[in-house]
């Protein structure tokens, strides 16, 4: 683990407090570039009725206006629950170079859990590394589907 990846997975979870503050699965991200913060996203399917906005693929959306190119090439993206296929596909073609991040997801994790899309040599094979501050990323996240099971009796 490289010292600042708990700082930046911190700053994941500020974003993760901002969806569950809308009604969204409380998931977080940020792009890191040089050192430096240079997008932000949080989970928006709720509030924007968007099946794509997903807190990832809004960070990387951001990244590359920032960046002025689709390609994010030295960059990793820190989220706090391992990204499902979707955003696991858009994190190789964007060409990120790492992808950290907190709670395993069994279920629909595609960075190794549930499949592994970042092995498959898609031209781009993102270095991963997860389990950062798990126990926070995944206690945020039980209790959101905790409290949503009491109130709608589902998830």
């Amino acid at each position: 683990m490289i010292r600042n990846d708990e700082v930046f997975m911190r700053a994941a979870l500020a974003e993760a407090h901002l969806a569950l503050q809308n009604g969204d699965v409380p998931v977080g991200a940020v792009i890191v570039k040089d050192g430096e913060i240079i997008s932000r996203g949080h989970n928006v399917r709720e509030k924007e009725s968007d099946p794509a906005g997903h807190a990832e693929i809004r960070a990387i959306v951001e990244a590359g206006f920032v960046l002025g190119d689709w390609r994010l090439d030295g960059c990793t993206i820190y989220v706090t629950l391992e990204p499902c296929a979707m955003c696991s596909g858009a994190c190789i073609v964007s060409r990120l170079t790492r992808i950290v991040f907190g709670a395993y997801d069994k279920k629909e994790g595609c960075c190794g859990s549930a499949a592994d899309l970042t092995g498959l040599h898609l031209g781009n094979e993102p270095d991963v590394f997860g389990g950062i501050l798990q126990d926070e990323c995944e206690s945020l996240l039980k209790s959101f589907f905790d409290s949503r099971r009491e109130v709608h009796g589902r998830d």
